[in-house]
């Protein structure tokens, strides 16, 4: 079988939207929604060793990654807009039916797809991803709340630390059991990107717009009620940023739902990715 990754891009609406595909189109599908600093490359060692099983589909957002990077002026950062774009790369991809992977910003964009189209999505795989006002934890809190209020050159300050050099770091490394295991790769590269005129502007658009996704919470969680998705979530237990109480909150609307705890911090696959695969086979294969 061919789990080679290939590197994809197609037009939607105008504006190209990159995404790595791997595995046979026959089997299950997996789209793997990334999240804040980072792009789908934060899925390439567990794409590599899922698509012997699973047909992966890792899109960057617009905005991120290797699509296309409007200025503000040109494109209106919202959650809104990036799920859309999403959607309809679905669309354009022929994917009727797939396995949702989300995590932090994955939540927001994959559960706006989920609650449009939920004949759509055949499972959840959660990792690090809120829907519940509990889990949001103070390091994301005190970005969030002061630029809520009132956006000012001053409230704006920690959201702009957020994606610098040392906050994409930091989000890399806060929790890992062996930071030495973290590849450094990871957040130069996002770094890298993040440093490209005018997009450090909308990433703070999008932090100011986060507050329409605490807004949908409700909508969501009756969603899960409703449609009882087959739900894995792996958690990092010490993320600071969505802290473990999210991730039991689950339970009470999914309470099939089968629970893993890692440790690790807010990001989890750097040292963590053999045994998420084997939760996702061995769960989607029952």
């Amino acid at each position: 079988m061919n789990t080679r990754t290939y590197h994809r891009a197609v037009d939607v609406n105008g504006r190209k939207v990159f995404y790595r595909e791997a595995g046979d189109r026959k089997s299950p599908t997996i789209l793997l929604l990334h999240g804040l600093p980072t792009s789908s490359q934060m899925y390439r060692g567990l794409i590599s060793v899922l698509a012997d099983r699973f047909h992966l589909i890792a899109p960057d957002y617009i905005g991120f990654g290797y699509s296309d990077a409007p200025l503000r002026s040109e494109f209106t950062y919202t959650f809104d807009n990036l799920a859309m774009h999403v959607s309809r790369l679905t669309d354009a991809l022929g994917l009727d039916s797939y396995i949702l992977y989300m995590q932090d910003y994955g939540g927001p964009v994959g559960l706006r797809l989920f609650t449009q189209r939920p004949e759509r999505v055949k499972g959840f795989i959660i990792q690090n991803a809120n829907a519940y006002v509990e889990g949001v934890g103070d390091a994301r809190k005190k970005v969030l709340l002061p630029l809520w209020e009132q956006r000012t050159a001053e409230t704006e300050k920690p959201a702009r630390e957020l994606v610098s050099l040392e906050g994409t770091r930091y989000h890399w490394l806060v929790g890992a059991k062996d930071p030495e295991a973290i590849n450094p790769d990871n957040w130069l590269l996002d770094q890298a990107l993040l440093d490209r005129p005018g997009v450090q502007d909308y990433q703070v658009d999008l932090l100011e717009d986060y507050k329409s996704n605490i807004g949908l919470y409700p909508t969501w969680q009756q969603a899960f009620r409703d449609h009882k998705p087959k739900t894995l979530i792996v958690w990092g237990k010490n993320d600071p940023f969505f802290i473990p109480r999210g991730a039991r909150a689950y339970l009470g609307d999914l309470p099939d739902a089968k629970l893993v705890w890692l440790d690790a911090g807010h990001f989890v696959l750097d040292e963590n990715s053999s045994q998420v695969a084997a939760e996702i086979k061995s769960f989607f294969s029952a």
